[in-house]
């Protein structure tokens, strides 16, 4: 069968790793990236700067950190063993096991699916007044239309391309604005839970370490794939890999800083609570000049529908693996995945009354799905079953469920900040 990530020709395929070689490795890192620069990230992160200042960076560099080990971790599953996570647990895990973390896997990207297309919908109602509903059937049509037309490739350079834009964009607001670096800087270091920020705290933790982009990058990696009956092929791929990784979570960190930095500077030092993205738009004209909010709305635009494409790509990804197979958009089943994601979260998006609350509470559902999918992927990874010579080191197995132990601390708080 046709597998539009993976070289099946692995024993001819030698790559030469020269010094400019690590450049071509470059794109599975920054296709994720992607999805946890989202629009629920904004929501997230404007909520987080506007009701608290800088008090909330620690989570955006704690959860990086979360996300830059598990990611790692995932893409090291693709690249060791030629499977995604949802191939690895449909044929390694026990059926209730399995089907408990792919069906909820499913359910994270319907909500991941919520945010970007609503996210996309809130942007083209700022740009063009078109009505939220109307801009989230667009953004869904063009998205599927992407999906189903272009090659991954095609693909990754949009993604890459947008992601460029809205660092871009993000820059130019900073240089708008006024930072107190010495809070900023204590804010990055230091965790503190202000009253009433819990919730907040859950959906900045679910919009950036987020289910779907586990299963994605899993597949993704394979992209690269080349020769694993040859070690030092694969210690290169590893290697890579993490360079990969490293530099698009990090480029992630420094956009979703810059959203808080960007609404601690405006907003919270204005005393000006942010109820919905759309308004944010508003305050910002009067306070950085019109050029500002029409960028933050383009920027906005951009990472609705590049977080789209992902989100189904990952649905897709999650989908096929049930019948233990690749994503690939010419097969039914990775196109029903896709189709089953943004459908279902549009029809959704059609019952919302409040779309910014929607937002954050999209990203506080990934939040309370992350668990199953780290714990399940710290297992096979750690499996010699699975991984062979390249299971995880007792250490690492620790420290990862350490990390799932962390975000089920967290969704034990949120729980009990609603009793409070």
């Amino acid at each position: 069968m046709f597998k539009l990530f993976r070289n099946i020709d692995n024993k001819a395929h030698k790559p030469q790793f020269g010094g400019l070689d690590i450049f071509k490795y470059i794109g599975p890192g920054l296709l994720v990236t992607v999805g946890f620069i989202d629009p629920g990230n904004w929501a997230s992160n404007l909520a987080a700067g506007a009701d608290f200042g800088y008090a909330l960076l620690w989570m955006v560099t704690l959860s990086t950190i979360m996300l830059i080990m598990l990611q790692h971790n995932v893409a090291h599953l693709g690249i060791a063993t030629g499977l995604c996570l949802s191939e690895a647990a449909t044929i390694h895990m026990k059926p209730r096991y399995s089907k408990l973390l792919l069906v909820s896997g499913m359910g994270a990207s319907i909500s991941t699916s919520l945010a970007e297309i609503l996210g996309g919908a809130i942007a083209l109602n700022m740009l063009f007044d078109i009505p939220i509903r109307a801009g989230a059937l667009l953004v869904m049509a063009f998205v599927m239309i992407m999906l189903f037309t272009n090659s991954y490739k095609a693909i990754e350079k949009w993604i890459i391309a947008f992601v460029s834009i809205i660092g871009l964009s993000f820059l130019y607001e900073l240089s708008l604005v006024n930072i107190d670096w010495n809070s900023a800087i204590v804010g990055w270091v230091t965790p503190s839970f202000p009253k009433g920020s819990m919730l907040v705290i859950m959906s900045v933790l679910g919009a950036v370490v987020m289910p779907h982009n586990l299963f994605l990058h899993s597949e993704v990696i394979q992209s690269r794939q080349w020769n694993r009956q040859d070690e030092k092929i694969i210690k290169k791929q590893l290697k890579y890999e993490f360079f990969d990784t490293l530099m698009s979570m990090l480029i992630g960190w420094a956009i979703n800083s810059a959203m808080i930095l960007l609404a601690a500077a405006t907003f919270f030092q204005s005393k000006t609570p942010v109820s919905e993205l759309q308004q944010a738009n508003q305050l910002l004209a009067p306070l950085l000049g019109n050029n500002a909010a029409i960028i933050f709305a383009v920027a906005l635009l951009f990472a609705g529908v590049a977080s789209t494409v992902t989100s189904g790509m990952a649905a897709g990804t999650i989908f096929a693996g049930m019948f233990k197979e690749p994503y690939d958009i010419k097969d039914n089943h990775s196109r029903t995945g896709v189709g089953i994601s943004l459908v279902i979260a549009f029809l959704i998006i059609l019952l919302i009354s409040n779309p910014f609350k929607g937002l954050i509470i999209s990203q506080m559902i990934l939040s309370i799905q992350l668990p199953i999918t780290i714990f399940s992927q710290v297992y096979l990874t750690s499996s010699e079953k699975v991984m062979g010579k390249y299971k995880n080191r007792t250490s690492t197995k620790f420290m990862l469920y350490g990390l799932g132990a962390v975000v089920s601390i967290l969704n034990i708080a949120l729980f009990i900040s609603f009793f409070v």
